[in-house]
Parts: C-alpha cells; structure tokens; sequence
C-alpha cells in the first residue's frame, strides 16, 4: 500500500468547496461595505448557496466577520514575528516589538468598522464559540510572541514580562478601536502605541 493520503470524498470536496466560495463572499462583501452594510443572505447570494446552507458553517453575521478576520489577524502575526526576528541585533527591544505589532495594526485598521467589530466580538462574545475560541488562541499567540520578545531583555525581569505583554496588547487593542483616535493615520497610531510601551517598559530600565 502506498503511503499517499486518502483521497478526498466527493462529499468533503462540495463541503470544503462551500466552505471556500462563502469564505471568499464573506472577505469581498465585508472589505466593500463593512459588516454593518452587509447582510448574511447579501453573502449567500454572492457564494452561490442557500441562506440555509451558510448557517451549517457560521450561524451569524458576527461568526462569517470572525472566520474572515481570523485568516487576516493570523497572516499579520506571522508577518509580525517573521520581522521581530529579522530585527534582532538591529535595536532594541521596543524596536522588536513595535516590528511584530505593526502588520497587526495594518489588519486591525484596513477596514476599522470590521476590526473594531472583530476585537469587540472576541472580548465580548461567547468564548467557546469556535471561531471566537480560535481568534482568542491567535490573540494569546500575539501576547506570547510580545513576552518572548520581552524574556530577551536584559532590563525585564522574566516573571513580569508576561504581565508586560498583556499591557501591551490592552495598548493596542484601545489604541486601534477607541472611537476618538479613529480619524488617526495607521503611522499616526503606530507613534502613539510605540510611545506608550516605551512609557510602560521605561520603569524596568530605569531601576536596571
């Protein structure tokens, strides 16, 4: 016997090809319009299925937001650790983290009605709601990616640099969401937050 995958049945296939059109109606319905001028039989339309059809892969507008965001936000932390990594030895470590939280800021803000949307629904929704779950396993991700970098800092005591890390990420999340800075440019907010996590890491260099 040959040690192949099995084949895909015919059934999976038409799932997965489902699975895909709704996707790709979702992100192109969500990026025109924004979530609030869009409808969930607007997207059945567009992927070709019945209305029916998209409820058995996600049960409300706020779930086809999530599925959609979560490709976006999980692209943007990989994109973000790659260039943390690629800035070691180039600066310090604000330099390391502004590097890993600045496509993550780009995601957030491409369309800011769809990631205010998107932040709020993973802090304020069920949790245990898959799509929502998987969002918050890629928010854990991003903080756990804020405290390595931080771990690498002569001047951060490894046992706060986890707490560290959830500051900064409280940072971003009000930075990129609270409606009085929504008129700021991404370059704008980007100094702003740099600003900030040198104000929060500044105590720990101060007393090294």
């Amino acid at each position: 016997m040959g040690g192949g995958h099995m084949p895909i049945g015919r059934r999976e296939r038409a799932k997965k090809d489902k699975r895909e059109r709704i996707m790709t109606a979702a992100r192109e319905q969500f990026a025109e319009h924004g979530v609030s001028g869009v409808t969930t039989q607007q997207i059945a339309h567009r992927a070709d299925v019945a209305i029916g059809t998209l409820y058995l892969y996600a049960s409300t507008k706020a779930e086809l937001l999530i599925m959609v965001q979560n490709e976006k936000f999980a692209a943007a932390i990989d994109d973000g650790l790659a260039a943390a990594n690629a800035a070691v030895g180039q600066g310090g470590v604000l330099e390391r983290v502004v590097a890993l939280i600045c496509p993550v800021v780009a995601c957030v803000r491409e369309q800011i009605e769809n990631g205010r949307t998107y932040l709020h629904e993973l802090v304020f929704g069920d949790p245990a709601e898959p799509y929502r779950r998987a969002g918050l396993a890629l928010a854990a991700s991003l903080e756990d990616g804020i405290t390595s970098l931080l771990t690498r800092d002569d001047y951060v005591d490894a046992a706060d640099a986890a707490t560290l890390a959830r500051v900064i990420t409280a940072i971003i999340h009000i930075s990129t969401t609270a409606t009085v800075y929504l008129h700021r440019s991404d370059e704008a907010v980007l100094a702003d937050i740099r600003d900030q996590i040198r104000a929060t890491l500044a105590p720990h260099h101060r007393a090294a």
